[in-house]
């Protein structure tokens, strides 16, 4: 299996889809495809700031955007790098302040994996 390959499938994984965009990137040039796995890698490690808040961030981020599945990957990232529900429930304050009602219901089932 080719590194582009396996970088889709994991992504895959993580959202429960595999975007088209991938699969169409991946036809074109899949170095470009690669080049994500170092973005995940940064995301997902301490730096500067510790991978739990950058996730946090991304989880915010997604939300704006509205990507139901995104905010799920993101959420399940979440919990697994640590974050509470109490750091979780600032966020959806932040998502609310910033990105009103849509932010937030595009959380609606990554909230559910708070219970």
């Amino acid at each position: 299996m080719s590194e582009s390959r396996e970088v889709i499938e994991s992504i895959g994984e993580k959202m429960g889809f595999t975007p088209q965009i991938l699969e169409t990137l991946d036809a074109i040039d899949p170095h470009f495809v690669r080049k994500y796995t170092r973005c995940d890698h940064k995301i997902l490690s301490d730096g500067a700031l510790p991978a739990k808040v950058k996730i946090l961030m991304a989880l915010a981020v997604v939300a704006s955007k509205q990507c139901e599945s995104c905010t799920v990957a993101q959420m399940k990232s979440a919990l697994k790098h640590g974050a509470t529900k109490e750091e979780i429930m600032e966020v959806m304050e932040v998502i609310s302040i910033t990105s009103g009602a849509p932010a937030i219901a595009a959380c609606r089932d990554a909230l559910k994996l708070l219970k």
